[in-house]
């Protein structure tokens, strides 16, 4: 059976992501393919995928290679962020429909939750898929896959630290629903502005102006998952 160019894609692009294969390092078909368990058809189609999104350069005599993104693209990531986001709260509040606001009510209740109780790691993963639905919410496919993108180099870029207020953290999440479920598009977008604005100073980057990464990798092998994307 052929495995997805997309499900090897989303394999590497965790893998870089996390540190498994570090900046600059190089990133051969062959290599790849019995890491993944795969041909190198779709290992060949991933790294054009992930090259078109910056994760990947093709440098002469290596190839391809994990890209070594500067200090200047890392905050270049948070501006755009700053920019889109807010666009996306304001037409999700335009766009939304009743399933993605039981969604995000739920989640705003469950991270309201969960910061009374004090559980950080949990936290972050319920923030991820508050944006992700609100990205959804908004009805445009094309910004929701920038918005995905996005998440994606940040995560990679930079470590983010536990809010110093996880509860008035969460209590921003839950006033942005209720502007988007009240159809109040500019409210939601000043919203998302300053929550933005506000989480962007958590954000530090994974490596020093030399180069360096400032956290361990891991280097466990794994086949793909061929049932879809992985998470």
């Amino acid at each position: 059976m052929r495995i997805p160019a997309h499900s090897v894609c989303t394999a590497i692009r965790d893998d870089i992501v996390t540190g498994v294969h570090g900046r600059g390092s190089r990133l051969t078909e062959e290599l790849l393919a019995r890491r993944y368990g795969v041909s190198r058809v779709p290992v060949r189609e991933a790294l054009r995928t992930l090259e078109a999104e910056g994760f990947v350069v093709t440098r002469r005599h290596a190839g391809a290679c994990v890209a070594e993104p500067t200090e200047r693209e890392a905050a270049d990531l948070l501006e755009t962020r700053t920019l889109l986001e807010p666009l996306g709260a304001s037409r999700a509040a335009r766009r939304r429909t009743e399933a993605h606001l039981k969604v995000l009510r739920g989640l705003v209740r469950l991270g309201q939750e969960r910061a009374r109780q004090g559980t950080g790691e949990e936290l972050r993963s319920l923030g991820g898929w508050f944006h992700e639905t609100l990205a959804r919410a908004a009805d445009s496919p094309s910004l929701a896959a920038l918005l995905t993108q996005l998440r994606h180099k940040i995560d990679w870029m930079y470590v983010v630290e536990a809010p110093a207020g996880p509860v008035e953290y969460w209590a921003e999440h839950g006033a942005i629903t209720d502007a988007v479920a009240r159809g109040d598009g500019e409210r939601a977008r000043e919203l998302m502005t300053l929550h933005i604005e506000r989480s962007a100073s958590a954000h530090r980057l994974r490596f020093a102006s030399g180069g360096g990464r400032t956290e361990r990798v891991r280097n466990a092998q794994h086949p793909v998952n061929t049932a879809g994307p992985r998470r």
